[in-house]
């Protein structure tokens, strides 16, 4: 059935023509046998009006003016009402659901006349003057009827259309704002990057200035600052591999301002933040600590951060959080979670609850920058949690 119903919308036209057979067939019977008027004259006339019921949604308006026509063409030639004048029914409908204004406006009129001049045309002799009236009133109220629902319809569809718009406008939007906040994102992550690698190469420089002073005096020291040298080029190596991938925007900072940026020994001054701030936070370090590639330490910091932000605004009085970092081989894990009332996760995804106004979309394009991944959603029985794992080595 569900096929039939389908195939029907896609194919209007085989409905309206099936319906105009049935209508031809009804109304052939009486025309041949002369029960409506001269069947030269009724048989022709059913036979447009059934084409205006096949040809109702192609072109409205022309299939009004020919129903009207044959209505006036009945009256002239005296070819009395029947079965076939169903289709001025039809007409009104449509063209009240789909017809432009003044055909809509026309039909009401033109619906709305119809019964009283049939009844001057062909008055009844039997019946009073009450019965008339009372009879044409009757007859007008199915023109009325099939108008009032076929503007109903009208209006009905073009209030969807407004919704269907409108949701599509939005749906545009978002994904607009959605691609403004991943491009602020990665311009500020290539800052940030910036910083680090022009932090590794002032190190490089400050470590070559100290082995070429004493490399004739400390050989032992020269070598070392050597071997300082190359790990941190490699290092700086890396991080730049990461920096040329990033969309950066005009914004320079002045020349100088390079620093260091925030590591993971930092997350502990961080917490111990939020605590003086009146969020409980368990903070526990699992593994061995060891030194990490600085882009990592950033990204580590940056989710903690966030994550932590979002909690004291979003999570509710009376919450607490838990910050997890797990060393493993050949990466680190981050758990962030609490146990607040926390908001829709839809809401974390289009951004707007973090510091900076991208939400999720932050922390995913830290996360991808270093090569991992980041799984983040509300917990069973309340709160939300964010769990990210950050490899050593850059992917590739």
């Amino acid at each position: 059935m569900q096929r039939l119903y389908d195939f029907l919308r896609r194919h209007p036209m085989w409905v309206d023509g099936s319906w105009a057979v049935v209508l031809l067939g009804i109304s052939g019977v009486g025309g041949a046998s002369g029960g409506f008027g001269p069947p030269a004259v009724a048989v022709p006339l059913s036979l447009l009006l059934c084409l205006v019921v096949a040809l109702r949604r192609r072109m409205p308006e022309k299939m009004l003016l020919l129903a009207t026509a044959v209505g006036v063409a009945q009256l002239i030639t005296d070819v009395e009402m029947g079965p076939h004048d169903f289709a001025m029914l039809v007409i009104v409908y449509t063209v009240a659901a789909e017809g432009a204004r003044w055909a809509s406006r026309f039909a009401l009129g033109a619906g709305l006349c119809a019964a009283p001049v049939a009844h001057l045309r062909w008055p009844s002799d039997d019946m009073s003057v009450v019965g008339g009236i009372a009879a044409t009133i009757f007859m007008s109220v199915p023109f009325a009827l099939a108008w009032v629902l076929g503007d109903s319809i009208r209006t009905r569809r073009a209030y969807f259309a407004q919704l269907e718009e409108r949701a599509a406008r939005l749906e545009r939007e978002r994904e607009a704002q959605s691609k403004v906040a991943v491009a602020a994102e990665r311009a500020r992550i290539a800052r940030e990057l910036h910083d680090v690698v022009a932090h590794n190469v002032s190190v490089m420089v400050v470590q070559a200035d100290g082995a070429a002073y004493v490399l004739d005096a400390a050989p032992d020291q020269a070598k070392k600052a050597l071997e300082t040298i190359s790990s941190t080029g490699r290092q700086a190596l890396a991080e730049m591999r990461r920096l040329l991938g990033v969309l950066r925007t005009g914004e320079h900072q002045e020349a100088g301002e390079y620093v260091p940026q925030p590591d993971v020994q930092q997350i502990g001054d961080l917490v111990e933040q939020c605590r003086g701030h009146g969020l409980p936070v368990d903070f526990k370090v699992e593994g061995t600590p060891r030194p990490l590639p600085s882009g990592v330490e950033l990204t580590a910091y940056r989710i903690v951060q966030e994550a932590l932000t979002n909690t004291r605004k979003h999570a509710g009085p009376n919450a607490g959080a838990s910050v997890r970092l797990v060393y493993f081989d050949d990466g680190l894990g981050l758990l962030v979670e609490d146990d607040g009332k926390g908001a829709p996760h839809e809401l974390y995804e289009e951004g707007g609850l973090d510091g900076q106004g991208h939400g999720l979309i932050g922390m995913r394009e830290r996360v991808g920058m270093v090569g991992g991944t980041l799984d983040a959603g509300p917990r069973p029985g309340g709160g939300f949690r964010i769990s990210a794992l950050l490899p050593l080595k850059p992917a590739g």
